[in-house]
């Protein structure tokens, strides 16, 4: 009995690919969402949506005849043209550059040293250093502001036992020189973390060629470690740079002190508070602010990209 053989391929054809059955649409799942949810439902309540207020009544100006009118960019004009504003404004600006690169100076000295490996009592001085940061910006102003009294403060005291004459650190001219003081020893110890933490992850195989070439302890700063640190930089800068715009507990509590030497419109913060809290103009206090935002904004922007471009 024979069977019957298949026909033979014929050339040049194929077998036909078996049918791929349709791919059913997967759904989408949420289950991130669930995540980053509660966290959104905060941002969105305690950041933008104040922020979304503030923009809303810079629009508006509360008005003897009509109340609260809507006068577009009216107010914005107004704080172009407030000479106290650009005093505020000009200010801290010298305040930031003057203050910051011998804040950040410091505290890159100070990490240097401490991961130079050549300290003594290295996780002693590490803490002493960072504890100024621990202490609420009231109460070193407080601390501070009695310091500099020349009546009843340290100044004072060194007068009177040493016979001296050493100028009045609260007067109109030293003022912001004091308050300069009082930020840098509070945030040295922060910046310095930043340094000590970023020096930390340098590879030890860079000391180690660098020995082997016979580096300097200088060369090794300037050639490994500081390269290598250069975007803790940048953002210790940026951090300082916000900071120095948001000058506002310093100058609120020695205002008392030196209430000759501190105005209203001391700093750009102080004078929106100024505004709202005892002018009770909060529409030109919300337009001070958002103006001073986007000022802000801007130049750490500014700070990032050059800070990128050297990195590059």
């Amino acid at each position: 009995m024979t069977t019957a053989s298949p026909p033979p391929a014929v050339l040049g054809t194929q077998p036909e690919p078996a049918k791929k059955a349709p791919k059913r649409p997967q759904k989408r799942s949420w289950s991130g969402w669930l995540f980053i949810g509660p966290f959104m439902a905060i941002f969105a309540i305690v950041f933008l949506a104040p922020i979304a207020y503030s923009i809303w009544l810079s629009f508006f100006r509360n008005q003897i005849v009509g109340g609260n009118a809507f006068v577009g960019l009216a107010n914005y004009q107004q704080a172009l043209s407030d000479s106290q504003f650009w005093s505020a404004l000009i200010r801290v600006t010298v305040f930031l550059a003057v203050q910051v690169p011998i804040m950040l100076l410091i505290a890159m000295i100070v990490a240097l040293a401490i991961d130079s490996g050549r300290l003594y009592g290295k996780s002693f001085f590490r803490i002493s250093i960072f504890l100024p940061y621990a202490v609420p910006a009231v109460v070193a102003s407080l601390m501070w502001g009695f310091m500099y009294g020349t009546r009843f403060g340290l100044v004072g005291n060194i007068n009177e036992a040493l016979g001296t004459n050493i100028p009045n650190p609260l007067s109109p001219d030293l003022i912001l020189l004091a308050i300069g003081n009082i930020v840098t020893w509070e945030f040295i110890g922060y910046n310095m973390l930043i340094f000590y933490s970023a020096l930390r992850v340098i590879p030890k195989s860079l000391y180690e060629a660098a020995e082997i070439d016979g580096a300097s302890q200088f060369r090794l700063i300037t050639a490994i470690k500081l390269p290598a640190i250069r975007g803790a930089m940048v953002v210790a800068a940026i951090f300082s740079v916000i900071g120095s715009f948001q000058l506002f507990n310093e100058p609120a509590i020695l205002q008392s002190l030196a209430p000759n030497s501190i105005s209203t419109f001391f700093t750009p913060n102080y004078y929106a508070y100024s505004l709202s809290f005892n002018g009770q103009q909060f529409n030109y206090s919300a337009t001070i602010a958002i103006i001073m935002g986007l000022i802000t904004m801007a130049i750490a922007y500014a700070v990032q990209l050059r800070g990128m471009r050297k990195e590059g």
